[in-house]
């Protein structure tokens, strides 16, 4: 189990510099910009599911979380001082998800500006609504704390990775639904035990989260209307997008014991729940799945974590003793990788209906 290994140490968050640093990180699991071909972007058609798309617009334009994203009275009374790890891991709970949140803002705002097709520009205008509502909410929590990323500065300073349009539908699809998984199976392990909730924005994350559900509907119709993004080689790519979202969601977790154990959540079991949440979601658009309950695929997740702890320590380490650890760690994390990559896939057929209901 890999709970049983250390988990990197985080660094302390003192100051909004060094949370604007912690937001522009680059590394393998850390969130990132994008930038991709609008002009590819605004050759999207999505008229052969005509009806599908203008209902799915219609739910954007009722806004039914208009006046979710605001905080009540009991808000602040619920804030509480923190033990320190806690504090720390959830520290960067928040710089991560605001940094993610805020990632697609940027994006999908840049898509917006930049094309005339009218059923993408107006779902790029929905999006970005959403997700500076997200990003801003966030950044009221680190406030509470005399913290908050300077969003416009991370705007202008943060690395911006280029990613063909495919690129860009396989794994906002993926992260956006399994943001959804992640957030509502918090909110029903800390609403059976609300003696766990040890901040109030976890009781947002029901109606947040609907909110990432359907932005993942939104590239499952963009898919389904190009089902050529869905068979032949693309597949393989497929298969990559899968794995990494999953892959860098455990890892992840696994840096931050203290977060999980707060919210009576044991890391192994919550990911694998939230893999098999967005699994089944997936299914809708994707005819290829991980098989995340074979033995082998846990053991090379398992593998990562240990091959990133390693890095994290030879990083602490310094010197040419600590980058040839560094090294080392990095090949052990790109072959087990490939390893992971290269496991049998569950293959099924897409299902006639291809909207799906948050239903967990």
């Amino acid at each position: 189990m890999t709970t049983t290994t250390p988990a990197p140490a985080l660094r302390d968050l003192d100051n909004s510099a060094q949370v604007l640093e912690r937001a522009k990180t680059e590394n393998l699991i850390s969130p990132r910009f994008y930038t991709t071909d609008y002009a590819a972007m605004d050759r999207i058609d999505v008229g052969s599911l005509r009806a599908e798309w203008d209902a799915m617009l219609a739910e954007y334009e009722g806004d039914n979380n208009h006046d979710h994203f605001k905080r009540d009275d009991s808000f602040a009374a619920e804030i509480r001082e923190l033990p320190p790890e806690l504090r720390k891991e959830f520290l960067d709970f928040l710089v991560t998800s605001i940094t993610s949140e805020f990632s697609g803002c940027v994006l999908y705002n840049e898509i917006r500006k930049r094309v005339d097709n009218p059923d993408i520009k107006q779902l790029m205008t929905y999006l970005t609504r959403d997700e500076s509502r997200h990003a801003n909410f966030i950044n009221q929590s680190l406030k509470d704390y005399g913290l908050a990323v300077d969003l416009q500065a991370l705007k202008a300073s943060k690395a911006y990775t280029y990613f063909k349009p495919k690129y860009i539908f396989y794994a906002t699809y993926l992260s956006e639904k399994i943001g959804y998984a992640r957030y509502i199976t918090i909110y029903r392990q800390l609403e059976r035990h609300p003696e766990l909730r040890f901040h109030p924005i976890f009781r947002w994350f029901e109606r947040w989260c609907n909110d990432e559900f359907r932005h993942g509907e939104s590239f499952a119709l963009i898919m389904r209307a190009h089902p050529e993004l869905l068979r032949g080689a693309n597949l393989l790519w497929v298969r990559f997008f899968l794995l990494a979202v999953y892959a860098t969601m455990f890892v992840r977790d696994h840096t931050r014991p203290a977060l999980h154990r707060a919210m009576g959540l044991e890391p192994d079991e919550f990911d694998y729940r939230v893999f098999d949440i967005t699994t089944e979601i997936s299914k809708q658009v994707f005819p290829v799945s991980l098989d995340t309950d074979a033995p082998a695929f846990r053991a090379g997740l398992d593998r990562l974590v240990q091959a990133r702890v390693a890095f994290d320590a030879g990083a602490a380490r310094g010197g040419l003793a600590g980058r040839w650890q560094q090294a080392r760690a990095a090949l052990r994390g790109a072959a087990t990788f490939v390893r992971l990559y290269l496991h049998p896939v569950r293959r099924h057929d897409l299902p006639a209906q291809i909207r799906v209901a948050p239903s967990w």
